[in-house]
Order: structure tokens, then C-alpha cells, then sequence
């Protein structure tokens, strides 16, 4: 029984090879946070979040190394950090994703797999990077929502945004049409699909110009124009 308490505080690592995880631990963070940092797009960027990314790493390189082989050790961690509780939500799930890289260089670092630690952040971060910058695997925004509202039914005002609308756009079809109170507004709503190199902001400004037409609103996934 004592032999066995024994062992679950001998610590056989030297400082130098700790020493030598947690740098190496760092330098993995670092570079987690620095691909991070390029591939974010959300609207909701910490740098907290990413200084935590670093730290995240670290920290898991210790706990590994505090484990090391033995498990009732590891048994013992497990208990003491279960009574953690995390209020904050993660919305993003590429903060979900980083949040693991961070864990796995972590990990890595811990064990003393310096090359692995070291290639695994920057290959990983650097595919990150590039569908990211290539959107290799996004598909190509072809077809949007546009809402007007058309102030009179003027047949001239309807000549005027359909003839707008046959010089801007590839196609398009009306999916709604609603009455807004008593004095004739209609609120349309259409998917078009726009011409190759169409200027957004030029379609709906020249829509917006014309006599009877407004608020226009362009959307494609919850993004208005």
C-alpha cells in the first residue's frame, strides 16, 4: 500500500526535459493562436481567446506530464478537474477546433515529441490556412434573397424594376408578394441569381434610385447588402 502511494508521487521526469516540454509547448500554442488569428472570420474576435490558446497548450503538456504512466495518477487528475465548470459558450465552431488543436499540441509536447509537436501545428495550420484562403470546399454563392417594397402598382414602376432586374441578373423568380396596409405597397421578394462580376452595391443602389422602390435588402446567408 505504501509502495503504491509512493509511486503515484514519484516524478521521474528531469527538470531539463520539463523544462524542454513546456518550451516546446509554447512554441506549439504560439502557432495554434498565430493560425487562428488568420482564419478567423467571425464577428466575435478575442484576443483573450487566443493568448488562452497558448496557455491551453501549456497546460496540457503539464498535465501529461504529471500523469506520465501512471494510472492511478491519471484516475486522481480526472476526479480533481471534473469538479471544473465552464460557463462560457462556444459559439464558432472553429473555436471548437483550435480549442482541440491546442489539446492535441498539448498532448504531444507532454510526451516529449518535439517533432511531432512542431510539424502537427504547422501542417495542420497550414491547410487550416489554406481552405480558408482558397474556400476550396465552400460552394460559390450563386443565388440570393432580394426584398423591395414598391411603394404604388404603377405598371411603369413594375416595367422599371423588371427591366432592372432582366439587366443585373441571370434569373430570377417571385417567391412572395405581400400586402403592406391599405394604401397599395407591396413587399416583394425574389431569388435571383446575378450576372458574372455583377457590383452589388451598383444593382441595389440603382434599385433603390428607382421611383417606388425601397428599402431594398440583398441577402445570401443572413448577410444583407
Amino acid at each position: 500500500m505504501l509502495q503504491d502511494l509512493y509511486q503515484v508521487f514519484q516524478w521521474n521526469l528531469s527538470i531539463e526535459r520539463a523544462l524542454h516540454n513546456l518550451i516546446v509547448a509554447l512554441i506549439g500554442g504560439m502557432i495554434v493562436a498565430f493560425f487562428y488569428r488568420k482564419t478567423y472570420e467571425g464577428p466575435g474576435y478575442l484576443n483573450t481567446f487566443v493568448n488562452t490558446l497558448v496557455i491551453l497548450s501549456m497546460i496540457t503538456a503539464l498535465v501529461i506530464m504529471v500523469i506520465g504512466n501512471n494510472l492511478a495518477r491519471a484516475f486522481g487528475l480526472v476526479g480533481a478537474m471534473s469538479i471544473i465548470r465552464f460557463r462560457t459558450a462556444v459559439k464558432e465552431t472553429l473555436d471548437i477546433v483550435f480549442i482541440f488543436f491546442a489539446l492535441a499540441i498539448g498532448m504531444a509536447a507532454g510526451v516529449g515529441l518535439t517533432k511531432l509537436t512542431l510539424i502537427g501545428s504547422l501542417s495542420i495550420g497550414l491547410i487550416a490556412l489554406l481552405l480558408k484562403q482558397t474556400n476550396l470546399l465552400i460552394p460559390t454563392k450563386k443565388e440570393f434573397l432580394l426584398q423591395f417594397v414598391v411603394t404604388s402598382s404603377d405598371k411603369a414602376a413594375e416595367l422599371a424594376y423588371q427591366t432592372l432586374l432582366d439587366n443585373y441578373c441571370r434569373s430570377y423568380r417571385l417567391i412572395n408578394a405581400k400586402s403592406l396596409g391599405e394604401n397599395g405597397d407591396l413587399e416583394l421578394s425574389f431569388y435571383v441569381i446575378l450576372k458574372p462580376k455583377t457590383n452589388h452595391a451598383e444593382f441595389i443602389r440603382n434599385l433603390r434610385n428607382l421611383k417606388g422602390v425601397k428599402h431594398v435588402n440583398l441577402f445570401f446567408d443572413q448577410e444583407f447588402f
